[in-house]
């Protein structure tokens, strides 16, 4: 399977993603979060630095709940402005 190259917006939003969660870890050290993630140290370093541009969700949501973030704001904030006018709600 091929996968579709990403547009410099999709990079530009998984550089911010890294920026996010590098904040976010402060002092911790990068392997300390990585093991408590489930992941390697090598993918927390790439996601950080923005080489990984689109990590898999359940990656993300293991670092959003090590680092104590509310996924959903960081989603948010990761938004490009008018993705509001594309949102569908989730059927329940």
């Amino acid at each position: 399977m091929v996968r579709t190259p990403l547009t410099e917006e999709e990079r530009d939003r998984g550089r911010a993603l890294g920026r996010a969660l590098r904040a976010a870890r402060g002092s911790r050290s990068a392997a300390a979060v990585a093991q408590e993630a489930g992941i390697s140290l090598d993918t927390l370093r790439k996601i950080e630095r923005g080489a990984i541009a689109a990590p898999a969700f359940f990656t993300v949501a293991a670092l959003a709940r090590v680092l104590d973030l509310d996924l959903g704001a960081l989603a948010r904030t990761l938004m490009p402005d008018d993705s509001a006018d594309r949102q569908t709600p989730l059927a329940g």
